[in-house]
């Protein structure tokens, strides 16, 4: 379960965003309005010459005069057919096109996010806001937005034209406003909440859901089904609950509208009754105002009945927006130009804690220099794989600074620190599709005899060769599946290929397991082979052949040298070592 929700974006930051981005399309935008208010003009005339038309049949008018009047409700309503579709059109080309650009950013600041944040708010949180969130706004954009625009330009026009017939026409017709805002003010208080509660249980949903499809060999290891299937169950009754509330309020929302209804439209035939019997209004023009007025009846109901989807699209919107919204983390302004003179890594006087939690590193100083291969050891939970995110600029510490060649990764813009640094962790991902376009994903460029050359010195080659279709044999999700030790040789062929001057590995040989393990750390050692290295060492041999060990204990370091030197020491290392020798899982 995630413990930090990602941001939402407040309704003003939300319609900042969407100001923004309207403004950067205007002459779309006034295009689409434009056609739409010329839909909404050919949608009344047919029901004013309606009106004219009942005055001239009663007056006993020509044939000639009732063709006429036919042949312009015939030309209007062809015209407002036509243009109603363009602007439909128009207006959800548009939405799609900000939805589209707004997909995009959500799914890049996802990206550019710190593992830590996601991993706080979890994946499940971010992929129902690129999922259902999405979706709910596309709903709004390509169904309710069309429907909302031309509905309220309809009704708009709708009530000038009754004011043209007759002022006292169109102040009866008004009589509705009133009873349509106060349903509306007591319906969107009352489900705007009820809308953000549902998106957030969808949210908790989904996070069940992935962490149980995630982890789905270790459900079934130990018999965890039931239990996940409950909390998937509690997760979508809670969803359910919630989205029968909100309908609820919905169905009586229809209610108050319907009466809304009846009111005005009685209201309306009195009116002009009573004006048709002083001589002030025509039968034509009074049947015009009623027919105007019950035509309004659609438009209208779905103008404000869209006011439900559109709550949903606003409640998504907001969720995207908020990650969008993200600030990057505090970085020291980028010194351009500068470049780091040697690989040395030097950590000095690192303090860092994760939200909401105690500090981990406690004033950690530490320094690598250039090609020298340090090993980090200690107890689980000292801080070595916070200390190597700091190290490769992952993480930015409290206080302290870490830097390579006498330049603080702060500094560093994203494409020099990568250059500079690059850190692998026991948790590598193979990507879906070809294998050799996996490893170009370090080097776009890179050539065949490139990949061969990084295989090779991984020791990848012979199992790479007897693959179905060779380096360019599909793996990943729906491909051939790797071995946890095989995809970790393909990560170390990576750091070849990208050929950085740092190399971290957070305990990259710890899913190999005892089979294959030798093999994997004699691929690490040639990888990282002439490189400053620093390794969070799972397995003590790792420590051996290391140039210096340091030991972590309760994020301070403990102690630190050569193997042969902390072993006779006698100290923490020493029974690290004695605990590995006899094989004592001490710490994983």
């Amino acid at each position: 379960m995630s413990t930090e929700h990602l941001p939402i974006a407040d309704r003003r930051e939300t319609l900042r965003w969407l100001r923004g981005e309207l403004r950067a399309r205007w002459g779309r935008a006034a295009g689409a309005f434009a056609v739409g208010l010329l839909a909404a003009a050919a949608g009344v005339t047919p029901v004013y010459a309606l009106g004219v038309l009942v005055d001239r049949v009663r007056a006993g008018a020509p044939s000639s005069d009732i063709v006429g009047i036919t042949v312009v409700i015939v030309v209007a309503a062809l015209v407002a057919g036509v243009t109603t579709a363009v602007s439909t059109y128009l207006i959800a080309g548009l939405g799609g096109r900000i939805l589209a650009t707004l997909r995009e950013d959500v799914v890049a600041r996802a990206i550019t996010l710190p593992a830590t944040r996601l991993e706080r708010a979890g994946k499940g949180e971010l992929m129902s806001r690129v999922g259902p969130d999405v979706a709910a706004v596309n709903k709004a954009v390509t169904d309710v937005l069309p429907t909302m625009t031309s509905s309220a330009l309809l009704a708009a026009l709708s009530v000038a034209a009754m004011v043209g017939i007759d002022w006292r026409l169109g102040l009866a017709g008004l009589v509705t406003v009133p009873m349509y805002v106060v349903a509306l003010r007591w319906y969107l208080p009352r489900s705007a909440p009820g809308y953000a509660v549902e998106r957030a249980a969808v949210g908790e949903r989904s996070q069940l859901l992935l962490e149980s499809v995630q982890g789905l060999r270790t459900v079934h290891a130990y018999r965890l089904e039931t239990p996940h299937l409950q909390g998937i169950d509690a997760a979508s009754a809670r969803a359910r609950d919630v989205s029968v509330n909100v309908f609820g309020l919905f169905i009586r929302f229809v209610g108050r509208v319907n009466r809304a209804e009846f009111v005005g439209l009685a209201v309306i035939v009195v009116t002009g009754f009573l004006l048709v019997r002083d001589g002030a209004v025509t039968v034509g023009g009074t049947a015009a105002a009623a027919v105007l007025f019950h035509r309004l009846f659609n438009p209208v109901s779905m103008l404000l009945y869209t006011f439900d989807e559109l709550q949903a699209g606003g409640a998504g919107l907001a969720r995207l927006v908020g990650v969008v919204s993200i600030p990057d983390e505090p970085r020291e302004a980028a010194a351009d130009g500068r470049s780091p003179v040697d690989s040395t890594l030097e950590v000095t006087g690192v303090r860092f804690g994760y939200p909401g939690g105690a500090e981990v590193l406690h004033g950690v100083s530490l320094r690598i220099e250039a090609g020298q291969r340090v090993a980090l050891v200690g107890s689980t939970g000292a801080g070595k794989s916070t200390l190597a995110a700091v190290a490769a600029g992952i993480l930015q510490p409290a206080a302290g600074s870490a830097s390579i060649g006498g330049m603080p990764v702060g500094l560093m813009d994203p494409v020099l620190l990568r250059s500079q640094v690059a850190i692998i962790s026991q948790e590598t991902h193979v990507f879906a599709g070809p294998l050799i376009e996996d490893l170009r994903l370090a080097r776009p460029g890179a050539s065949d005899a490139d990949i061969d050359a990084a295989l090779a010195t991984v020791g990848a080659t012979g199992w790479v060769q007897a693959l179905p279709d060779g380096v360019r044999t599909v793996v990943g999700e729906g491909g051939h599946e790797l071995t946890a030790a095989r995809a970790q040789q393909v990560a170390l062929a990576r750091l070849v290929l990208a050929d950085p001057a740092v190399a971290i590995l957070d305990e990259a040989t710890a899913e190999a397991g005892s089979f294959g393990a030798r093999d994997l750390e004699d691929s690490a050692l040639a990888a990282t082979a002439g490189r400053t290295t620093l390794i969070v060492a799972h397995r003590l041999t790792q420590a051996r052949s290391a140039d210096r060990v340091v030991v972590l204990e309760d994020g301070r370091v403990a102690e630190e040298g050569g193997h042969d030197e902390l072993v006779l020491a006698g100290g923490r290392y020493a029974q690290l070592w004695a605990a590995w020798e006899s094989r004592t899982p001490t710490f994983p």
